[in-house]
């Protein structure tokens, strides 16, 4: 049997290692544009920042390497032109030649992946402007840096790419400003999350420009300036990473289906509309798994999967590709913020009766060296209990209370399932309960309305306007609020009436919801809790 495989880099390998591995007699050939496949597209911005310091610790595999490894013969600089379903065969440019030729395929498998954004704009094409996409952009950028070219950066996009891009030119002693025409930075977060990552940004020196559009980059011969729609900023170099498109021009005219925005629509065994061709990875749309509709889930991690389990069905079996939640981690300058599900207004645009909790949770043990917090937001059902949406910022391992997530959402789990399962502990690791079951625990608090609370993007809307703040923390911090010590409360307050509007707030959260139980005891009625404290809050003043 042929197999062609368009597309080299995560998508494409896997499938062909795994086909090879399953069954060596098949002749499977990959067709790539590139000098490299199997090259850490992920990495890049960390070979800018010399995380990853040499070259070659990019690209995972050359063709030789692989083919000696799996088998599979690549065909590298070569760019597919055309896909002629009904004879069964690819038009192929050699890039270095300028020669067409031809290639037979029983099973045709598209892993074009996508193309970085380019936008039409004045000075595009300026020496120091770089995207982020190749081995090559990454290393381009780098020596530019190194040989002292670049003092002063403007990275365009404020993505997971383009803000590690930014955190690694300012490892590197660069100035670094971000742009994104998007009312925030971080696509798929929640907005209050967005801003606290936005704020600790610009505490490390990157600031960060959200509704600012590019529309020109000024220079003669070599980036100055850039202009956008509100200023014009001083800069050496411009890094696009205003996201990408699939790579799938090349389809026009070839009957396979595709989406709106250009990404090959496939059922979950990755078959297209077309018999005998499939496609994966970048250029392929997928389910969303809570909601069963398309989806657009451009990660290394998905392509990964997708391959694999394509190969298998290639190879004879029947498995179905479930669909993707989104998930993503990023590492930015000292703290790390990761996401799986559904958002708060994706969830109720759904349909759920949707409830959230905004925590402030220690990462490990608060006496252990080095110990932290995260700050989890955790979307349900309130009606069905069934988890959502996790989002979480902080310092430490975050990944762990996103795929704790997954797994339960993957799983169809309800929060009374999650809430006393035997997660690891040790002082190094974790606390006593795990902040995850921590948050589902208050969740839990809120839906049976043993807590009652305001979240901190309700706050901020001003649903607590006309409430008297009260501070409940360990010690007085908020400037002109009265102050009550749980500690030394056993007995009402004179000072306040029991139906007095009460907003009850603290460092994190915890003390003021249990002074909230004890007022209730003593017959106070409209207190609320700020959720997520002075931490994750700006308080406003009375």
């Amino acid at each position: 049997m042929n197999i062609i495989i368009i597309g080299g880099v995560a998508a494409g390998t896997k499938v062909a290692a795994k086909l090879k591995r399953d069954n060596y007699n098949y002749n499977v050939k990959i067709l790539t544009k590139s000098k490299h496949i199997s090259y850490a597209g992920c990495g890049l911005p960390y070979y800018v920042g010399s995380v990853i310091e040499k070259q070659e610790d990019l690209i995972q595999n050359t063709p030789k390497e692989f083919f000696e490894l799996t088998g599979v013969e690549v065909i590298t600089e070569v760019e597919v032109t055309k896909v002629n379903q009904e004879g069964k065969t690819v038009e192929v440019l050699n890039l270095a030649t300028n020669e067409t030729s031809t290639y037979q395929y029983d099973k045709l498998v598209i892993a074009t992946g996508a193309d970085p954004i380019k936008p039409s704009i004045e000075g595009i094409d300026l020496d120091g402007v770089y995207f982020m996409r190749t081995p090559e952009d990454a290393i381009k950028l780098r020596k530019s840096i190194d040989e002292g070219k670049i003092k002063r950066a403007v990275v365009v996009g404020g993505g997971f790419i383009g803000l590690e891009v930014a955190e690694n030119l300012t490892a590197q002693g660069v100035f670094t400003s971000v742009i994104d025409m998007a009312e925030q930075i971080l696509p798929g977060f929640e907005p209050e999350i967005a801003n606290y990552v936005e704020n600790y940004l610009a505490d490390q020196r990157i600031i960060t420009f959200t509704e600012t559009k590019l529309e020109a980059i000024l220079g003669d011969g070599k980036v100055e300036k850039v202009k956008t729609n509100k200023r014009t900023m001083k800069a050496d170099a411009v890094v696009l990473s205003m996201g990408i498109r699939p790579s799938t021009a090349f389809l026009n005219g070839s009957g396979i289906e595709l989406s709106q925005n250009n990404a090959i629509k496939v059922n979950k065994k990755l078959e297209t509309n077309i018999k005998d061709i499939y496609a994966v990875g970048d250029c392929a749309l997928v389910t969303n798994i809570i909601t069963g509709k398309d989806a657009y889930v451009p990660m290394g991690s998905t392509a990964n999967i997708e391959g694999r389990i394509l190969a298998q069905n290639i190879n004879g079996d029947n498995l179905t590709y479930e669909g993707a939640l989104g998930t993503a981690v990023v590492k930015l300058l000292g703290i790390n913020a990761g996401k799986t599900g559904l958002t708060e207004d994706q969830a109720k645009a759904e349909g759920y009766e949707v409830e959230t909790v905004t925590t402030v949770m220690e990462d490990k043990a608060k006496y252990y060296p080095g110990s932290s917090v995260f700050i989890i937001k955790m979307i349900a059902d309130k009606i069905t209990k069934k988890l959502l949406g996790v989002q979480v910022v902080g310092e430490g391992n975050v990944d762990k209370i996103v795929d704790m997530a997954v797994m339960a959402i993957g799983l169809n789990a309800k929060l009374d399932d999650i809430q006393t399962l035997d997660y690891a502990y040790a002082p190094p690791f974790s606390t006593a309960i795990h902040p995850f079951a921590a948050t589902v625990n208050i969740l839990l608090n809120k839906i049976k309305g043993n807590l009652i609370s305001i979240t901190p993007r309700e706050y901020k809307e001003g649903k607590a306007n006309g409430y008297k703040i009260i501070d409940s923390a360990i010690v007085p911090k908020i400037t002109g609020a009265p102050y009550v010590d749980i500690s030394k409360t056993h007995e009402e307050l004179p000072e306040f009436d029991k139906d007095e509007k009460l907003l009850l707030v603290c460092d994190k959260g915890r003390r003021a919801y249990m002074l909230q139980q004890r007022l209730r005891d003593f017959g106070y009625t409209n207190t609320i809790v700020l959720e997520g404290g002075t931490m994750f809050n700006e308080l406003k003043a009375e």
